[in-house]
C-alpha cells in the first residue's frame, strides 16, 4: 500500500461525473452518472493508490470481495447479459473499477460505452431507487 500523508480523496473527474451511493469498509461505491447503462464504480479509499498492487495483501482481497458483492448485486437487481468489470486508469489515475451490466440491446452493444453517446443524467427518482439497494 502507497505510505502517504495525503488524505483520501476523490478524483475531480469521478466527482463531477458520479453520484456517491455509499461508503463500504474499504470502496466508495458510485454510479457514473449516464442512465443509459446501469455503471458502478468502486474506489479504495487509500490516498496515492493507482494500481491494484498499490494495496497490501489484505487490501486486495477487500476489493476483490467488494467487487464480487457490487457484481452479484448487478446480477439480481439488472439480470444483464454481461458484466464488464475493469481497472483501466488511462483518463484517471486514482484506482478505481469500472462494473458495468452490459445488454445485447444497449445504445453501445457490443462496443465500449466510453464516448459512444452523450450521457443522458439520472433523474432523482432514479437516483433514489438505486441508493434503495446500498
Amino acid at each position: 500500500m502507497k505510505n502517504t500523508d495525503t488524505p483520501f480523496s476523490l478524483a475531480p473527474e469521478l466527482q463531477r461525473d458520479c453520484i456517491e451511493l455509499a461508503d463500504w469498509p474499504l470502496c466508495k461505491v458510485l454510479l457514473m452518472n449516464d442512465s443509459q447503462y446501469p455503471w458502478f464504480i468502486l474506489v479504495p479509499r487509500v490516498a496515492g493508490v493507482k494500481e491494484i498492487i498499490d494495496l497490501s495483501e489484505e487490501l486486495q482481497i477487500t476489493l476483490l470481495q467488494e467487487s464480487g458483492k457490487l457484481s452479484k448485486l448487478l446480477q439480481q437487481v439488472f439480470n444483464p447479459d454481461k458484466l464488464n468489470v475493469a481497472a483501466l486508469g488511462n483518463m484517471v489515475p486514482q484506482l478505481h473499477v469500472h462494473h458495468i451490466a452490459r445488454f445485447t440491446t444497449d445504445a453501445a452493444w457490443p462496443t465500449p460505452i466510453w464516448g459512444k453517446l452523450p450521457a443522458v443524467p439520472y433523474s432523482d427518482e432514479q437516483i433514489a431507487a438505486l441508493k434503495a439497494h446500498f
